[in-house]
């Protein structure tokens, strides 16, 4: 049994780790476009392979953990949870990668003169990601609810944002190849978001049994 709990901890390390590789590419995917540093977005997209190796040892230790010691109750309730997590942080990664990509492209674009606030929007992005993980180390589901209560905020400055590139496009038609790509890179931070959104429901979860998925509004 002592070395289950052991083999738990090292499971939580590792995808805390993963966690702070992802924010970190988010963190300068978002300084690449918004300080358009070509330099920056190729070594986030370098970092890339790290995260995925990560997560393929985080699910081989969870899968085999499952396997091997058939946990139950609330320790069968972490390591689906890490799973689903894992998956999450993956995700986020790939996305941060999109988003070294438009960056890139963007920078040989000229720069569109827009009232978008990509900085803040990725700070609520950040600071989301940032919650679900202390949530997810303390188990802490009411810091996960308060991640839940974020997306609605980002929803609002995608939809406003769009709206505006899409404006811009229409009074500026050789603009438009770059409107679509800021297009991207606000669709990009707003599916971090949910990600983090997900990893905040799966916190709920594991620590009181609750699945608040499709009603993330329910209090917990």
């Amino acid at each position: 049994m002592r070395h289950f709990t052991i083999e738990l901890e090292e499971l939580k390390t590792k995808l805390l780790q993963m966690g702070g590789m992802v924010e970190a590419a988010v963190h300068r995917s978002v300084r690449a476009v918004v300080e358009r540093d070509v330099e920056l977005a190729k070594k986030v997209r370098e970092g890339e392979g790290a995260i995925n190796t990560m997560e393929m040892e985080i699910d081989e230790l969870a899968t085999k953990l499952l396997v091997l010691q058939q946990p139950v109750a609330r320790d069968l309730r972490f390591l689906t949870s890490v799973l689903k997590i894992n998956t999450d942080l993956e995700r986020m990664g790939d996305l941060a990668n999109n988003l070294a990509s438009r960056a890139q492209s963007l920078s040989k674009l000229p720069a569109l003169k827009l009232d978008i606030d990509i900085p803040h929007m990725s700070s609520l992005v950040e600071s989301m990601l940032l919650k679900s993980l202390d949530a997810f180390l303390r188990a802490d589901a009411d810091l996960a609810q308060d991640v839940l209560m974020s997306d609605d905020e980002v929803d609002r400055i995608r939809g406003e944002a769009y709206g505006e590139i899409v404006a811009h496009m229409q009074a500026n038609p050789s603009d438009v190849q770059a409107g679509v790509e800021m297009i991207f890179v606000v669709r990009n931070l707003e599916r971090i978001g949910d990600h983090a959104t997900n990893m905040a429901e799966d916190v709920i979860y594991m620590a009181k049994g609750v699945d608040v998925r499709h009603h993330a509004k329910t209090s917990v």
